[in-house]
């Protein structure tokens, strides 16, 4: 894996961020694509925060990968509810106010703590010592389903899947109000709010981010769905919901002043994955159960 200030000449037209992920070594389109949005990539000696920018052939581009910090993750026994494991992959059942991996301010007690004890070194290191064997990730207080790899070739070609739409993720969810139609689809770009760095939220200026979803069962205030990610922009499907009147309930980011239920987070669940084994094509399903503060929530509310 290579750092510093890379530059190239660009000898095909198309995406910024396809260029050079086929062109730095080591490191996944994602990543790659993280790092433009940060302002670290220019053409032409302009800075480029648009991972889709075009290029054209001859165009000069540079990026700036950051120098891998030199930071101990320490290996945590921590229990992990494992639903599937080979030599390849390891498939969580992540429990809610669980951090992914770590970051600043937060070192400790991540699932990537947990599994550096329960792998040890049989992790993929392409995204770094702060995020070994993420190929992506679900946030704190999202509980369910997520994959973690054990090598690089793994992590690549689920990272590919992940890109081209192939890997197919549901997810519950409890949001407020009630929903009218029962199902739909939310076609609505998403980019990062200048007002709050931490918000997401529908833009012109976003990428394209698709969310399919279905009601379950509606209540006086609120209303369970069913939903399914065609892509998966951070946030998506929060910043989905807020964006058609109905937030996640609990949300403390979109919805801060709305009643909780006794919520500590949003409630948002992944409840299954299925995908292609990305070494040997085999089919596979994960499903987890809602969790204990989605069935309690449910049992508090009336149903319409």
């Amino acid at each position: 894996m290579v750092s510093g200030i890379l530059n190239f000449t660009s000898d095909f037209e198309g995406r910024l961020d396809v260029f050079l992920a086929d062109n730095v070594e080591g490191y996944t389109r994602s990543y790659i694509g993280s790092l433009i949005d940060e302002g670290k990539a220019a053409v032409n000696g302009k800075v480029i925060t648009k991972a889709g920018f075009k290029l054209k052939s001859g165009d000069e581009v540079s990026i700036e990968i950051p120098e891998p910090k030199d930071t101990t993750i320490s290996a945590q026994d921590i229990p992990l509810d494992i639903l599937y494991e080979d030599e390849y992959l390891i498939i969580i059942n992540k429990s809610q106010g669980m951090v992914v991996h770590p970051a600043a301010g937060h070192h400790d007690d991540t699932l990537v703590n947990a599994l550096l004890k329960h792998c040890g070194d049989n992790l993929s290191d392409i995204n770094g010592v702060i995020r070994p064997g993420i190929v992506h990730r679900i946030d704190k207080d999202t509980s369910g389903v997520m994959m973690a790899v054990k090598n690089n070739e793994a992590h690549i070609k689920l990272s590919d899947m992940l890109s081209r739409h192939e890997i197919n993720r549901v997810y519950r969810t409890v949001v407020y109000g009630v929903v009218s139609e029962n199902k739909g689809t939310i076609d609505a770009p998403i980019g990062r709010s200048s007002k709050d760095r931490r918000r997401m939220i529908v833009t012109a200026e976003g990428k394209p981010s698709i969310t399919h979803f279905e009601v379950i069962q509606r209540y006086s205030e609120a209303t369970d769905m069913r939903v399914v990610l065609e892509t998966g922009r951070t946030h998506q499907i929060r910043a989905h919901m807020t964006y058609i009147g109905h937030p996640v309930v609990g949300d403390p980011l979109y919805a801060p002043k709305r009643k909780t239920f006794g919520l500590e987070g949003q409630c948002l669940h992944s409840s299954s994955i299925r995908f292609n084994h990305p070494i040997t094509g085999k089919e596979l399903y994960f499903e987890a159960p809602l969790p204990e503060y989605y069935v309690n929530l449910l049992s508090r509310l009336s149903p319409l």
